[in-house]
């Protein structure tokens, strides 16, 4: 498959830290995106079941909302990845801080087991806004600050998967249209 036929995988996890090797994903958002049209082709919504949560910050759990009865019907991370890994077949990576969520679904493959069937390249949007707006006066190019430079509505709180995917949907198409 061509490179500008791949689907665009925007990806977006909720972890109980930042250390990919120490922390885990606990949610999984995902959109799938057709290159050509921009339309949304699939998407995921899951809740990871931790199974370390001694190792998780303070900070993290209240970032994400996290709280035992939410996530009483979540997915263990093999079926979660497996879902995830179905879906992303063929695709390109592509978050916001690309290093920090590839670095988390990197971990849940390999500890998983689980094959990754998408393609090598990552589409890093934080690289792209900043590539586009440097010049725009914007300081700092979190996601929050980039969606509303380009009056896209923040990613509510307390954070979830599918929300900060679906602002990084939105920043994805008009950075690149």
């Amino acid at each position: 498959m061509k490179i500008l036929e791949r689907p665009v995988a925007i990806t977006d996890v909720e972890t109980t830290g930042l250390d990919s090797t120490i922390q885990e994903i606990i949610e999984i958002g995902l959109i799938l995106v057709n290159q050509q049209t921009l339309e949304i082709m699939d998407t995921l919504d899951i809740k990871v079941r931790p199974e370390h949560l001694e190792t998780a910050t303070e900070f993290a759990l209240k970032l994400n909302g996290y709280n035992a009865h939410d996530w009483q019907n979540a997915l263990t991370l093999q079926a979660a990845m497996q879902l995830y890994g179905e879906k992303t077949k063929d695709a390109m990576f592509c978050a916001h801080n690309v290093t920090f969520d590839w670095a988390f679904i990197f971990e849940a493959f390999k500890k998983t087991g689980i094959k990754n069937a998408m393609d090598y390249h990552r589409v890093d949007l934080f690289t792209i806004a900043w590539m586009q707006l440097r010049g725009s006066g914007l300081e700092k190019f979190n996601m929050n600050e980039v969606a509303k430079y380009l009056g896209i509505p923040e990613e509510p709180m307390p954070h979830r998967a599918i929300n900060g995917t679906m602002t990084a949907y939105e920043i994805y198409k008009r950075l690149i249209s």
